[in-house]
């Protein structure tokens, strides 16, 4: 089971110079790969009555193809994962071509996570639809893996169009692995159906998050597909939690069957770079075990 960290989007602040020391921090630590999450712009919510998002014009958010291109300058092995980019609000061929930069630049260190988001503010500040974000996001994933394997693509789709064009360079993995978030029962079909890999939400100990588990698989039997060939990526937060807790959702997971897992930090009360390293440094000891 890989072993990664979740970059802390809302609380390492604006400053090159730490996102630079914590991503060499995790990398020297031997952490497989970096999480990004991705919010082009946060909502005032004393503008929108009954506001219930996560998140908003106050919460930093590092544009995750940006951040990894800088990165991918500053590290050398750490993989590099958008968790998720929320793709139906973003120009298909764009996404396509900034991956493939990611990739090249990196040397083949990208896995795109995508998902269809729940803001709608964000939608109409991209000029993108929100209500048909779901079956469009299925067209989008299927022009993303033509862009990254052909020289040349011809695409006439419901709502994407690509005639005799190509990106360069092109990735160096093609196609660049394509996971999905979300946990609704259209979502755990589509993985099902194209997804490498999953982030479910919710904890491995519980019923709920298993279940959605045993569908996605179900799911993938029906499409003729090896379930074992969908990877599944789990997470562990520090906040309000023990060492002992950590090493019992981390063997949760690997018992659920995660290939991957990855240790968020933020919520838990850390003030600085320092403190945010200082806790994956506890949690890499508890994962070696």
């Amino acid at each position: 089971m890989q072993v990664g960290v979740v970059f802390p989007q809302t609380e390492i602040g604006p400053d090159p110079g730490a996102v630079r020391e914590y991503a060499q921090a995790a990398e020297g630590m031997g952490y497989d790969h970096l999480v990004a999450y991705d919010h082009v712009v946060g909502a005032d919510p004393a503008h929108y009555e009954g506001w219930r998002g996560a998140y908003t014009h106050k919460d930093l958010f590092h544009e995750p193809f940006v951040l990894f291109g800088y990165l991918a300058g500053v590290t050398e092995r750490i993989g590099l994962t958008t968790g998720i980019i929320i793709l139906p609000q973003r120009q298909t061929a764009l996404v396509a071509k900034q991956a493939a930069e990611v990739d090249v630049l990196s040397g083949g260190r990208l896995r795109l996570g995508i998902g269809i988001g729940w803001n709608e503010v964000e939608y109409e500040s991209l000029g993108k639809e929100f209500h048909n974000r779901g079956s469009r996001s299925e067209e989008q994933v299927r022009l993303l893996q033509a862009l990254w394997t052909q020289e040349l693509v011809t695409f006439d789709g419901k709502w994407e169009k690509v005639t005799a064009a190509g990106l360069n360079p092109m990735p160096v993995q093609q196609p660049i692995p394509i996971w999905f978030g979300g946990g609704a029962e259209q979502v755990l079909k589509r993985i099902a159906r194209l997804g490498d890999g999953w982030f479910p939400q919710g904890r491995p100990d519980d019923e709920e998050v298993r279940g959605r588990i045993e569908r996605m698989q179900a799911y993938a039997r029906e499409a003729g597909r090896d379930p074992a060939t969908i990877g599944i990526e789990g997470r562990v937060g520090v906040r309000d939690s023990t060492f002992d807790d950590w090493a019992r959702t981390l063997a949760a997971w690997e018992e659920l069957g995660a290939t991957h897992v990855s240790v968020n930090t933020m919520n838990a009360g850390l003030k600085t770079v320092d403190q945010h390293i200082e806790a994956l440094r506890q949690f890499k000891e508890v994962a070696a075990g």
